[in-house]
């Protein structure tokens, strides 16, 4: 059976032209070399060389196999290379998982650098999961998840990354703008705009209004978190989003954010992983820089 060696053997005689200046490049004895050929005619029934003079020429089936070598050998160098820049996480891909819709924002604070510090690594945002963001990086369908609330389930393990304030956000005309904080009646005649998730994992509704046994007037979902704040500053209803991401739009909407409670909604982005994997070093960047970034947040 052909093996790699074998073809490196011929493509170098064949280059060389003898014996003795392979067996030296190859770092073999001159007998070894011999053998090794002898070995390879004995198993292919048939032979690759032929004598001429002190040097050796192919037969018709040793110059197949050198074309095959030919066409074989710098594949296997770069496959090599390539998977020694993995080894060293210089290359790669990033499999991003979302289940933070307004965290868009802050992710694109961090993809910029990072694409420039990894020029070499492919970098995908997913958001639409088939079973969820937990059963997209246990099926290894992703390789981080970014989510405020972790599902803690055997194979997986999570990073904080920074806290948040979870706040409703209302037109600065709006009756509510006024208050120090909302409580979960006053939403009792309000429409409040969400993106598609179902209620019982949406906060606004999960952590304040179902406990308080408050239902609200309409609920609208709106996919973009762009449309969602526009709807919000033109008075089509109120949204709870978080504080760092209603300020940074504040002065140029016209919206306030609002306390959700006396006491407040406070929530941490976390990135989930597999347990005992390991992580190439731009993962580790990846997790550097989020961490990092956590300042635009507060």
């Amino acid at each position: 059976m052909l093996e790699r060696n074998h073809l490196t053997i011929i493509q170098t005689i064949e280059q060389l032209g003898t014996l003795t200046e392979a067996a030296s490049k190859l770092c073999l004895t001159q007998s070894a070399l011999s053998h090794s050929i002898k070995k390879l005619e004995q198993q292919l029934g048939v032979a690759i060389w032929i004598k001429d003079g002190r040097r050796l020429r192919l037969t018709q089936v040793g110059r197949a196999v050198l074309h095959l070598a030919d066409r074989v050998l710098p594949q296997f160098a770069h496959s090599e290379q390539l998977i020694a820049k993995m080894a060293e996480g210089s290359q790669g891909s990033l499999r991003i998982g979302m289940e933070c819709h307004p965290c868009y924002q802050w992710l694109l604070n961090i993809v910029g650098p990072f694409l420039k510090q990894f020029p070499k690594v492919d970098l995908d945002v997913c958001q639409r999961f088939q079973f969820g963001g937990v059963g997209a990086l246990l099926g290894f369908d992703i390789d981080v998840l970014v989510t405020p609330d972790p599902l803690y389930v055997t194979g997986l393990e999570y990073l904080p990354v920074f806290d948040y304030e979870h706040v409703l956000v209302v037109n600065i005309e709006h009756p509510l703008a006024a208050k120090n904080y909302v409580e979960p009646q006053d939403l009792s005649s309000e429409n409040v705009i969400t993106y598609p998730v179902e209620p019982s994992r949406l906060d606004i509704f999960s952590q304040f209004c179902t406990p308080a046994g408050v239902a609200v007037k309409k609920h609208t979902q709106i996919e973009t978190t762009e449309i969602l704040l526009q709807m919000v500053a033109s008075g089509r209803g109120v949204a709870a989003l978080p504080r760092w991401l209603v300020e940074d739009k504040q002065q140029a909407l016209g919206i306030v954010p609002l306390k959700l409670g006396k006491k407040g909604i406070f929530k941490t982005i976390n990135l989930g992983f597999r347990v005992n994997e390991t992580r190439p070093a731009y993962l580790h960047h990846f997790i550097q820089m989020a961490q990092g970034s956590a300042v635009i947040s507060k």
